[in-house]
C-alpha cells in the first residue's frame, strides 16, 4: 500500500506553456509544461481516467487518475516532461495498482524503491523525453486487452451492464477491476469518458443542448449537473 505522496498545491504558483504528442506506445502521450509568458493562469486539471508519470527536473512523480477536476497553480520556474497513460496501460508499465494512487501526486521511489527509481532519474536527466520514451519502449505491457475494451466502450458511452455483457464479467468483477486498472469504477469512468466526449463537442460550437443530446445526457440541464459534479462548474464557464 503506497503512503505519503505530494499535494499538487506544492508544485507552486504561477502559469505554464503546454504541448502534447502521441509517444512511443499505442494510448501514450509525450507532453511538456513550462513557465507562460503571459503571466499566471492557474489550470483546470480534468479527470479524463489517465494517469500520467512525470519527470519535474529533479524527481519522478505518479500523478493518479483524477476523479473530479482539480485546480493547478503552477510555479514559476516548473518544467515538466511527462508520459500521460490512456486506456488502462500505465498500471502494468509503472507497476502500479490505479485506485492506489487515485486524486494523488506520488514519487515514483514510493512505488519502485529509491535504487530502481535513481537509474531512471539519472537516465531522464541526460536524456529528457527520449529517454522518457526510450523506459517507455521497455516498460511491461498489460497482460491482456481488458483495459483497452473497457476503455473503448466506456469512452463510446455504453452503460455498465453491457460493458460487463461484453467482457464476461459480474458487475462487481468489472468494478473491482475498473478500480485497478482506472482508480475508479467503470460508472464513473462512463461518466467522465462522456464529459470529455460533450466538451470537445461544445468546443467546436455545437450548441449544448444538442451536445447533450448526442452525448447521452437526458438534457441540457443533465449535463449541467454533470459538469457541475465533476469540475465544480458549469459548462459555459468551462468552456
Amino acid at each position: 500500500m503506497i503512503t505519503g505522496g505530494v499535494g499538487w498545491g506544492d508544485l507552486g504558483s504561477k502559469a505554464m506553456s503546454y504541448s502534447e504528442r502521441p509517444a512511443a506506445r499505442p494510448g501514450v502521450v509525450l507532453w511538456r509544461s513550462g513557465p507562460d509568458p503571459s503571466g499566471p493562469k492557474p489550470a483546470l486539471i480534468l479527470p479524463d481516467g489517465c494517469l500520467d508519470l512525470m519527470w519535474d527536473g529533479a524527481r519522478l512523480l505518479i500523478a493518479g487518475p483524477d476523479t473530479t477536476a482539480h485546480l493547478h497553480v503552477p510555479r514559476g520556474d516548473e518544467d515538466f516532461t511527462a508520459l500521460r497513460f490512456g486506456a488502462a496501460t500505465g498500471p502494468a508499465a509503472l507497476g502500479v495498482v490505479a485506485s492506489e494512487v487515485a486524486d494523488r501526486l506520488v514519487p515514483l521511489e514510493d512505488v519502485w524503491g529509491a535504487r530502481k527509481t535513481a537509474m531512471l532519474e539519472e537516465q531522464v536527466a541526460a536524456g529528457g523525453a527520449a529517454a522518457l520514451e526510450q523506459w517507455l519502449r521497455d516498460a511491461p505491457e498489460p497482460g491482456d486487452s481488458l483495459g483497452a475494451r473497457v476503455f473503448g466502450m466506456a469512452g463510446a458511452g455504453l452503460p455498465v451492464a453491457e460493458i460487463a455483457d461484453q467482457v464476461g464479467f459480474s458487475a462487481r468483477q468489472l468494478q473491482r477491476r475498473s478500480k485497478e486498472l482506472f482508480g475508479y469504477g467503470a460508472g464513473h469512468l462512463v461518466r467522465v469518458l462522456r464529459l470529455q466526449r460533450a466538451l470537445a463537442r461544445a468546443r467546436a460550437g455545437r450548441p449544448l443542448a444538442e451536445v447533450a443530446a448526442d452525448t447521452g445526457y437526458y438534457d441540457q440541464a443533465h449535463l449541467s449537473r454533470e459538469v457541475r459534479a465533476l469540475t465544480g462548474s458549469t459548462p459555459t464557464a468551462l468552456l
